[in-house]
């Protein structure tokens, strides 16, 4: 709910951002979270017709590969295994199933909202080993992290991770210097910011001469930031901005840091519709490897590539919107989803086809 004086600064807000923008800028919200907040908060039609804002891989369930999906698949159908994961992940779809589909062929999935819960789950039944589905980017990871050390420290060998977790800033790079699309600035991730920091993202203005800025997911931290990176282009500048303050600092959470340090090593990881990125991954380190799924199972499905007509691969990329999908809200709906940006709340498609209309 948006009070008299947050509805006044909002107005004052967009005014100027109307005021300053004198150019043409295209300006891509990395986060899922913002494109939720952006179309519910109507900013699109809010802003001058100058300000083009379009999405880009910032969910981390849609970002995760057909190959990862069948593989936590596999894992489900492993004897004596109960897998923990969050609700988004169950209706994602595979080659050839979804968690959905793995669960009602009798398999033991259980929704957790923490990895808290897969640890009570692993102490409750010592005959079972618990495998923790580790998806998300720096926000959560450090909560898997701990949740290793706790189980170290207990000796809980019948509890293990499944680490998919991705890393923001090589992803961002890599877009960049692919080129595909134009972008002219950038509205970093709030809750990914909070916990590394302003200063990974200084290779942006540095190296790619692009404006930047880190808000955070109410209306008046939004516009903030997109008013900065108006400025900021219209002045031919760019530099990276704090506009969340309550939140991010430029040298991050350092307790969080450690723990994804004292856990995780960094590795390559792949991307749906992007590929193998390098160093964009965490990997269990050898101190933990006994709780290391993917070292006691060993799974390696083949993997193939989107549903047919699925353009989710280049709508995380920032090449399509839904709406240039020909699937999007016809046979693609929330109740009924193709492809993983339908399936998520921070989807894209599901936050265009909620809140954006048919059209975007």
């Amino acid at each position: 709910m948006i009070n008299e004086i947050e509805t006044r600064l909002a107005r004052g807000l967009i005014e100027e951002i109307h005021r300053n923008s004198k150019h043409p800028v295209r300006l891509m919200e990395f986060c899922g979270g913002h494109t939720v907040a952006i179309l519910k908060f109507g900013l699109r039609q809010l802003l001058p017709p100058t300000v083009q804002l379009f999405s880009g891989p910032g969910c981390p369930v849609c970002v995760t590969s057909v190959r990862d999906i069948d593989k936590i698949i596999a894992l489900s159908q492993q004897p004596g295994v109960i897998t923990a994961t969050f609700g988004d992940l169950l209706r994602v779809p595979g080659s050839h199933s979804s968690l959905q589909q793995s669960r009602a062929m009798g398999n033991d999935i259980r929704v957790v909202y923490s990895a808290l819960e897969a640890l009570d789950m692993a102490r409750q039944c010592p005959e079972k080993t618990v495998v923790m589905i580790g998806i998300g980017f720096e926000t959560t990871a450090p909560t898997i992290a701990a949740s290793l050390l706790q189980a170290q420290k207990e000796n809980l060998r019948n509890y293990k991770v499944l680490s998919l977790h991705k890393i923001t800033p090589p992803v961002i790079q890599a877009l960049l210097a692919a080129g595909e699309v134009r972008i002219d600035g950038i509205i970093c991730p709030g809750h990914v910011s909070a916990i590394i920091g302003a200063r990974p993202y200084d290779f942006i203005p540095s190296r790619f001469n692009i404006a930047c800025a880190i808000t955070g997911f109410k209306l008046l931290d939004i516009l903030e930031g997109i008013s900065s990176l108006v400025k900021q282009i219209e002045e031919g500048r760019a530099e990276v901005v704090i506009a969340y303050r309550s939140a991010v600092r430029p040298e991050g959470n350092l307790t969080a840091l450690s723990l994804l340090d004292s856990v995780f090593e960094v590795t390559g990881a792949e991307w749906r519709g992007i590929g193998r990125v390098a160093r964009s991954g965490y990997k269990i380190n050898n101190t933990f490897r006994e709780f290391d799924a993917a070292e006691f199972y060993k799974l390696s499905p083949s993997g193939q590539g989107e549903p047919a007509g699925c353009l989710c691969g280049d709508i995380l990329r920032g090449v399509r919107l839904p709406a240039d999908c020909r699937l999007f809200g016809r046979s693609c709906i929330p109740e009924h989803p193709v492809g993983p940006c339908m399936v998520s709340a921070e989807g894209a498609c599901s936050a265009y086809y909620l809140y954006g209309g048919l059209n975007g």
